[in-house]
């Protein structure tokens, strides 16, 4: 059975979204702004390992402010960290995978208008979706494989003619952008992403809603696209048109709670066996 959700203000869960929505799109706007300047570009690697350093610090923090005192602090990273040399090495799998995912995205938004990566990357959805049935024997509902469809289908018509930005001068690569968005889709299936992102997806995961958390991505996607079309100059076509709004649409689809089926059969039964003795 799942843990009950927290009961928490609705002034505080919109404050989580909105957070979550604007590091999701200033992150993948800042990052492809800097992959697209004229000036000498920084190494990937490095940027991946101080986004890592600053989510170590935050984390200790947090870590320290919980346990209340340096005592407690100290015995929980011995027990939890330093004890566990087992666990760490099964955490050291997800990390070098997280590792690869990062270094794609700037891969990605070196050759690909931040607006496209983000309706693009939206497939980690279907794919992490698939990780789940194949590995963890779980089901999808109908709706559920309505939307990865639909999903991919809005995917393909932004990649089929993909939107140009005019204001980028430097020289790039759709189809290279598109194979890092692929191996970090890939990725996705095991990982998560993003430095201070990823500490605030999980305040959002524990205190909001499937269909906030799809709500908060789909305002992402706008984000990145009236920034993209303001700061790199992006030309909306047809297709990127229709083919984000599909996206947007499928991830509230997927998002929507799923029918608890086991009482639907209980009450069946009852009824049948009401009709029995009767």
């Amino acid at each position: 059975m799942a843990a009950p959700r927290e009961n928490v203000s609705l002034i505080f869960k919109l404050y989580c979204l909105t957070v979550m929505t604007l590091v999701a799109a200033a992150y993948i706007i800042a990052l492809r702004y800097t992959r697209t300047t004229d000036k000498e570009l920084y190494f990937s690697t490095t940027a991946v390992c101080i986004s890592e350093v600053i989510k170590l610090l935050l984390s200790v923090g947090i870590l320290a402010k919980e346990t209340g005192s340096v005592g407690r602090f100290k015995t929980s990273l011995k027990e939890n960290v330093l004890g566990s040399p087992k666990e760490l090495m099964k955490l050291s799998v997800p990390s070098l995978v997280y590792a690869v995912q990062n270094n794609m995205a700037f891969l990605a938004l070196s050759n690909l208008d931040a607006a496209v990566y983000q309706v693009t990357y939206q497939l980690k959805i279907p794919c992490t979706a698939l990780c789940t049935v194949l590995m963890l024997n779980r089901s999808l509902s109908k709706l559920q494989w309505i939307s990865v469809f639909m999903l991919c289908a809005g995917v393909t018509l932004v990649q089929w003619k993909p939107a140009q930005a005019t204001k980028v001068l430097v020289q790039q690569n759709p189809l290279l952008g598109f194979g890092a968005i692929a191996i970090a889709v890939l990725c996705s299936g095991f990982a998560v992403l993003a430095s201070v992102g990823g500490l605030y997806t999980s305040v959002v995961v524990k205190y909001t809603d499937n269909i906030m958390k799809g709500f908060s991505a789909a305002a992402a996607i706008v984000l990145s696209t009236v920034a993209s079309v303001l700061l790199f100059g992006l030309q909306i076509t047809l297709n990127f048109a229709l083919g984000t709004l599909l996206v947007c649409v499928s991830i509230y689809l997927y998002g929507l709670p799923r029918q608890d089926t086991t009482v639907i059969q209980v009450e069946e039964t009852a009824s049948k066996e009401k009709l029995i003795h009767m």
